[in-house]
């Protein structure tokens, strides 16, 4: 199993979960992180990291994030790698906590 980027990353995308990661597994994008499966080793020291409570383990997805694991999957072979923290989006403190932002993801 992998850890999955879900939506309350969009829009926010805070970099905490970055620093700690021991395998360089995050990936970037305009306004979204995601997590490359095939480099993901399920170590979970990502998710007390982050911010917005985005980051889960595969198996722990609530039904309404599950097509999260093929966004994750399907971006992590186009986005670069992001090894160091960063600031997050200058509004990302208003998005944390919004629903219905799939369709806000830029890609």
């Amino acid at each position: 199993m992998t850890h999955v980027v879900t939506e309350n990353c969009i829009k926010c995308k805070y970099t905490d979960c970055v620093d700690v990661c021991p395998v360089d597994c995050f990936r970037e994008g305009p306004n979204f992180l995601i997590i490359d499966p095939d480099e993901c080793i399920d170590c979970a020291v990502c998710i007390p990291e982050c911010p917005a409570n985005a980051i889960l383990a595969e198996e722990d997805l609530p039904q309404d994030q599950l097509h999260f694991i093929e966004i994750n999957a399907e971006l992590s072979k186009s986005w670069p790698s992001i090894t160091r923290t960063k600031k997050p989006l200058d509004d990302a403190d208003e998005w944390k906590d919004k629903p219905n932002k799939l369709p806000l993801l830029e890609r």
